[in-house]
């Protein structure tokens, strides 16, 4: 582990003595509170470390493509990735529990004394408050394997059992340790940002983007000649009025085949013009105000488009004109997300949704103590639980006492497994009899009765401390924020815990 520089507490502003507001003043304790945990727990001076180790290696590697040997950082360089490191941590459990998007959270962080507080920028001489762009590149610092450890060691401290010989007990300072005997399982899909997928609709998207990128490249000077770009946007737009108006007609599936066709003509036409003007870009951007990255952004726009428009343009024809199924694996949902899925969730408010599946394990107090965002299409329920159980042993330390889940983790396999690591099967059966016969266990019935609070702990954790839909774009974005979220909610669900002082000011005489 690299070794962090020392370094002093600033001075900070005092905060207001705010009343007459209850809401406020539980924000404000959770907030100390949750200060407190990440000094007990120590994970700044993790992430501190880590940040070194990541600029200290990216350093090395910059000199060595220059042609230069390796050298280490200086102390005072390393002093200020350390302090950046500890706003960085701040700021995203802050946002994450706050649940703002970027751009309203920064508004709110300046706004705000308490938050600038809690994220340590609340200096004497200048209160810097860093921008929407600069609070999602920041959160980008870390791996979301790095944020696991630091939940993880999170989880084990508050798991860490009182021992009456220390003076200082429980190693966050809580009245009993949390209990990770019990486990509780369940899925849910975490929607993608995109609207419903209908095939024609993404004709519609793909002339849009191609158009503003085109419009971008002639602003420059770089023309071909050709209609204003707006010309194309609008004659789209009209089209897809029609089709949407021509289900209420007479005809109506004549009709719609008949405005395909018009918009497949109409995107060709389109894909000519950007084609064209994604040349010119490349061949004259020294006559442009663009930058390498910026031309590298408009090009890889407009190639990500052209690149998924045939298959787009025949999916359309086979639903539309061609009355035939598209498997969903040969589907396309949205021209800008592609690793989300058709999920099959059969509720009766949302049949399928789109998105990825997001697997997540509680312990009996609320803690996550396990989750995962799977990329591909997943399997079925019954074949996570093994996964789960591994992942929660290696970040843990430790095999659970009794795993519940609902009857969509059942299977002989599942079954067989927790007999023979020695867990208590308190999975719903699928088998109707096999059901009866369980209800008439205590135990059972409690684990099952308590599993209904994790629906409301994925609940919370989607639209509380993610947003639904989640707004991240590209997977690996998603990961990160449900990483980032999970320790937002972990140290808010740690911090309302009762503390040890507060059990020995209820029994004053035991103490």
């Amino acid at each position: 582990m690299v070794e962090i520089v020392a370094f002093q507490e600033e001075f900070r502003q005092a905060l207001p003595n705010v009343t007459g507001n209850v809401d406020y003043k539980i924000f404000r304790e959770t907030l100390v509170r949750i200060t407190e945990l990440i000094k007990l727990s120590k994970i700044d001076r993790k992430v501190m470390a880590e940040a070194v180790r990541v600029s200290q290696q990216e350093y090395n590697l910059s000199r060595q493509a220059e042609g230069k040997r390796t050298k280490q950082l200086t102390n005072k360089e390393k002093l200020r990735i350390q302090m950046h490191a500890r706003r960085v941590l701040r700021c995203g459990i802050a946002r994450h529990l706050t649940g703002d998007a970027y751009r309203e959270f920064s508004c709110r962080l300046a706004d705000s004394a308490l938050l600038q507080n809690f994220c340590l920028i609340d200096r004497l001489h200048q209160i810097k408050v860093p921008s929407k762009s600069k609070l999602q590149g920041d959160e980008a610092l870390f791996e979301e394997g790095f944020l696991r450890e630091i939940i993880s060691e999170v989880t084990r401290q508050a798991a860490t059992q009182v021992l009456e010989s220390q003076e200082d007990k429980q190693a966050l300072g809580l009245a009993e340790a949390v209990s990770l005997e019990q486990y509780f399982l369940d899925t849910t899909c975490l929607k993608a940002n995109i609207h419903f997928p209908v095939d024609w609709v993404l004709l519609r998207d793909a002339t849009r983007t191609l158009m503003k990128a085109v419009r971008l490249i002639r602003a420059e000077g770089l023309l071909n000649r050709m209609q204003d770009p707006a010309t194309f946007t609008g004659q789209m737009n009209r089209l897809s009025i029609q089709m949407t108006n021509t289900r209420r007609q007479k005809e109506g599936k004549r009709g719609r085949k008949k405005v395909l066709r018009l918009m497949k003509k109409l995107v060709a036409k389109v894909a000519r013009h950007a084609v064209i003007h994604r040349d010119l870009l490349f061949n004259r951007r020294e006559e442009t105000r663009f930058t390498e990255n910026q031309t590298r952004q408009i090009i890889g726009r407009i190639d990500s488009v052209l690149e998924q428009l045939p298959q787009a343009v025949s999916q359309a024809h086979e639903r539309i004109i061609g009355d035939r199924k598209v498997a969903n694996h040969s589907k396309i949902l949205s021209l800008y997300e592609k690793d989300i899925h058709v999920i099959v969730r059969g509720k009766a408010n949302a049949e399928t949704e789109f998105g990825n599946t997001l697997l997540l394990g509680e312990q009996i107090d609320g803690i996550i103590v396990d989750w995962e965002l799977y990329r591909d299409n997943t399997p079925s329920d019954s074949q996570l639980l093994k996964q789960s159980l591994e992942r929660m042993v290696v970040h843990t330390g430790c095999w659970p006492d009794s795993v519940t889940t609902d009857r969509g983790f059942d299977s002989a396999a599942n079954r067989r497994y927790l007999k023979k690591q020695g867990i208590e099967n308190n999975i719903c059966p699928r088998s109707v009899p096999a059901l009866k016969e369980k209800m008439q266990q205590a135990t059972f019935c409690e684990n099952q009765k308590r599993r209904g609070q994790t629906e409301g702990r994925i609940g919370i954790l989607k639209n509380q401390f993610l947003g639904n839909p989640l707004k991240s774009k590209g997977f690996a974005s998603r990961q990160m924020s449900v990483a980032w979220a999970v320790l937002a909610h972990n140290l808010w669900v740690i911090a309302r815990l009762p503390r040890a002082e507060e059990k020995e000011n209820r029994h004053p005489q035991a103490a």
